[in-house]
């Protein structure tokens, strides 16, 4: 099991890696306990797929965090109860409720989905029902980017790549060698994304990316040169943006 983490100041840090023979209440309890006793004494969300053990660990051993129910898994729940030949549009429809600017205009957007679907699909909509207010969580933190922490896709990407490590080797000798060849990826993966530009953005950030129309490396290009300004390499960008934070802020998501 792996915890990954985030600041408000948007450093991000691989947290722990333990070994699980099972995924029970007391498994998840022992391990927040663990991350209490190794120095964690601040925090604010925790973002995971709808797992009881989870949640009872987060109830009990980090008493006022706030569970964030991953919406990818969520959105997965709610489309079982969906007929094939509908579940496209479904999907779509129902996606937007996330994609809100604020937790009040995505309980507006889910009441009219609720009058659209809720006599065709009953059993989807009382699973989102049940399950709405968790999944919004996200929208509370407004300080980072809410695509980062309204599910646990980053920390999936993290698990392929782990994965994709451990299947080079095959059959480990032994459980401690499998766990000092993940913490050694992970150690080098943290340092490395601390050499990195920011990735948690603000929502102002946002905005100004809709401002300037900015989202790519060759549109920054483009928005340089129109102010007669040479843009030929990277670095410039970057001194160049350092006049104005507003600007520097969108281009950090542009150099990773």
């Amino acid at each position: 099991m792996v915890a990954y983490g985030v600041g408000m100041g948007g450093k991000r840090e691989v947290l722990a890696i333990e070994p699980f023979y099972s995924e029970s209440n007391e498994s998840w309890r022992a391990f927040f306990k663990k991350l209490k006793s190794r120095g964690l004494q601040k925090y604010a969300l925790v973002v995971s797929d709808a797992h009881q053990g989870i949640q009872n660990a987060v109830k009990n051993e980090l008493l006022g965090c706030s569970w964030q129910r991953c919406k990818v898994y969520f959105m997965r729940n709610i489309l079982a109860y969906v007929s094939p030949k509908d579940k496209e549009l479904f999907a779509a429809k129902l996606k937007q409720i996330w994609l809100q600017p604020d937790f009040e205009s995505a309980i507006a957007m889910s009441n009219l989905f609720v009058d659209e679907y809720g006599s065709t699909y009953p059993q989807a909509i009382k699973c989102l029902e049940d399950g709405l207010e968790d999944s919004l969580q996200f929208y509370h933190f407004s300080n980072i980017d809410h695509r980062r922490i309204s599910s646990t896709n980053v920390l999936e990407r993290l698990n392929k790549e782990i994965r994709r490590r451990s299947k080079v080797v095959g059959i480990f000798p032994s459980q401690e060698s499998y766990i000092r060849l993940l913490t050694c990826y992970l150690m080098e993966y943290t340092k490395r994304m601390g050499g990195r530009e920011k990735l948690y953005q603000t929502r102002q950030v946002e905005a100004c990316h809709a401002k300037k129309g900015i989202a790519t490396a060759k549109q920054a290009k483009r928005f340089f040169r129109s102010k007669n300004v040479s843009v030929k390499r990277q670095p410039k960008w970057r001194s160049l943006l350092l006049k104005n934070c507003e600007h520097l802020l969108t281009l950090s998501k542009i150099a990773i």
